[in-house]
């Protein structure tokens, strides 16, 4: 039976955890003192501040502002602004020309007021620089940053985030560079056919771990991420570590839990997971497995997936909703294509989206969709093929969640419609 969600944990009886109000009045009592006992206990440390002892402040003298100077005593003045050394070399002359009530200055006053003047006249020659390099700072020259730093320039016939600048969670300032960020990381998540290192399983088992994964994103009505990124990291998990197939189901569904975990709000419980696995496996294990995924991962589960790819690219040409939904259904069924794991999840976003577009008689790849994906239609034509032939190949009976999902009204029923001619999808890869 699931826990259920959302109940706060409350403290047993006997907890040392003290009370809310307990606290609050001990910190009233603390505030309604007003003095202290300085003297501390017998055999206690004294009280020390960071800098100073508090028990000999006494001693310590200390200079306020403001405050009258003792006659005889001097004190040093610094500037650090070309105001006060103006202000204090104009007072230093002024008391230069000032004598003693009896008509002469004295020699130490003399000596003191040559000091001071010649500090002043050093204040005066540092000012001037310093207005210099204020005055350089302020320059154009000195404004714009360095070349690295310089934000990328959008020709205005390419931008589709200026519309959305008042939304604040479209980030429409920062779009591009996060997907350009995203398209450099997927290099770092590049990966081979692995099935041949794993030495009891093949191609249909894994097609049959996404088909039934997609039924678990169904019936949980999870995010479309959320089943990309579980598909992700059950192949990167594959790629390094060897599993046997009784745990393949394992490695599946706790790939499920983590990425629900990370793009959910409020994602499912172990006790879920266990339960749409017909308690195959016991919670312990379940447990011990996502240790073990996110470890081997190295907690690096950011993975970036041909979904968001797909969504951007589909913005640029204003695409309509059921030409997202044919693009969404085409990389849903890469999913289970064992040759298209190693391509690039923009890669596979772009090819899907040409297929779409050119389904509906939309275009082909236009010179929006080349500067935003960084990808020429040469680019995409291995794919866009491989992913035809994927589509075209006869179904498998077996393997049917894909497009029984994609049949539904929901989803506009583009699972039904005609494949489009390779005559038409050539001339479109060679235009």
């Amino acid at each position: 039976m699931p826990f259920p969600r959302g109940r706060k944990p409350t403290a047993a009886a006997g907890s040392k955890i003290p009370k809310l109000n307990a606290t609050a009045s001990e910190n009233q009592e603390d505030a309604t003192q007003v003095k202290r006992s300085s003297s501390p206990p017998r055999g206690a440390p004294k009280k020390r501040t960071a800098f100073i002892d508090i028990t000999n402040a006494h001693k310590v003298q200390i200079s306020f502002p403001g405050k009258k100077k003792e006659p005889g005593k001097k004190t040093a003045k610094k500037t650090s602004s070309t105001s006060a050394s103006a202000s204090n070399l104009a007072n230093l002359k002024k008391s230069s020309s000032s004598v003693s009530s009896e008509g002469t200055i004295s020699e130490r006053e003399r000596t003191d007021t040559e000091e001071e003047e010649k500090e002043g006249d050093t204040l005066v020659n540092v000012a001037a620089p310093v207005e210099e390099q204020a005055a350089a700072a302020t320059s154009p020259a000195a404004r714009e940053a360095p070349a690295h730093l310089r934000r990328q320039e959008i020709p205005k016939e390419f931008d589709i985030d200026s519309e959305n600048s008042e939304d604040c969670y479209m980030c429409p300032e920062y779009a591009k560079d996060i997907f350009d960020y995203l398209k450099n990381r997927e290099e770092k998540f590049v990966l081979c056919n692995y099935m041949p290192t794993q030495p009891s399983l093949n191609s249909e088992m894994r097609a049959i771990l996404i088909d039934w994964l997609v039924e678990v994103q169904e019936n949980f009505e999870l995010y479309h991420e959320t089943l990309y990124l579980a598909v992700k990291m059950t192949d990167h998990y594959l790629a390094k570590t060897p599993v046997h197939r009784e745990m393949l189901q394992l490695v599946g569904s706790t790939a499920m839990l983590v990425a629900s975990k990370f793009e959910e709000h409020s994602p499912p419980c172990v006790d879920d997971f266990l339960y749409i696995c017909d308690d195959a496996y016991k919670r312990e294990e379940l447990i011990s497995m996502e240790a073990s995924i996110l470890q081997t991962l190295s907690f690096d589960i950011n993975i970036p997936i041909p979904y968001r790819f797909l969504r951007r690219y589909a913005k640029c040409v204003s695409a309509s909703m059921d030409t997202l939904t044919l693009a969404r259904y085409y990389c849903e069924m890469s999913l289970m294509e064992m040759d298209l794991v190693p391509e690039r999840g923009s890669l596979v976003a772009s090819a899907c989206l040409l297929m779409a577009l050119v389904t509906k008689d939309l275009g082909g790849w236009s010179p929006i969709l080349q500067f935003h994906s960084g990808y020429q239609a040469s680019d995409l034509a291995p794919v866009v093929r491989r992913i035809y032939s994927m589509l075209s190949a006869p179904p498998d009976d077996k393997l049917r969640a894909i497009k029984n999902k994609y049949s539904h009204k929901v989803f506009f029923e583009v699972a039904s419609l005609p494949l489009l001619s390779i005559d038409i999808l050539e001339k479109a890869l060679s235009s």
